[in-house]
């Protein structure tokens, strides 16, 4: 087995992430195909996010992605990846993100970062670990207010 490049890794995330922006553009789940991020995760992926996440568990295959991108689309009315850093090294690449994001249950705004680990191997992604540095102010933004 070949280990991919530096290089491979961080076009593979550059080129998902370009078309996570056409997808979420296009109208994001309902309105736009899976089909234009497919090439870029592995079958077999899996999503692991924090349990306390409105849209927390393991999402796992391009069916799990599916509904992974359509709970985010229930739950943010927008969610913008303002900056990324990317760190690979062979397979594993860490992404630092800076979001910008509006709750669609209460209209709260947030700009918070995102620590990722990815897995790419043979072209595609494998796996997602994303890190949050305050899973309860996002769970809280995106509660349903209680009247």
């Amino acid at each position: 087995m070949t280990m991919p490049s530096t290089t491979d890794s961080v076009a593979v995330l550059t080129g998902m992430y370009a078309a996570e922006a056409e997808y979420l553009a296009a109208g994001g789940p309902d309105e736009a195909s899976f089909d234009l991020l497919a090439p870029f995760f592995a079958p077999s992926v899996e999503l692991h996010q924090a349990a306390a996440l409105p849209y927390g568990g393991t999402w796992r295959g391009h069916d799990g992605m599916t509904r992974f991108f359509r709970r985010m689309g229930e739950v943010w009315e927008s969610f913008q990846m303002v900056e990324q850093e990317f760190l690979a090294t062979g397979e594993t690449a860490v992404v630092l993100t800076q979001v910008r994001a509006r709750a669609r249950a209460t209209g709260r705004e947030l700009g918070f970062p995102i620590l990722q680990t990815v897995t790419v191997a043979d072209g595609q992604i494998t796996e997602v670990r994303p890190f949050y540095w305050d899973t309860r102010e996002i769970a809280d933004a995106c509660a349903v207010p209680h009247l």
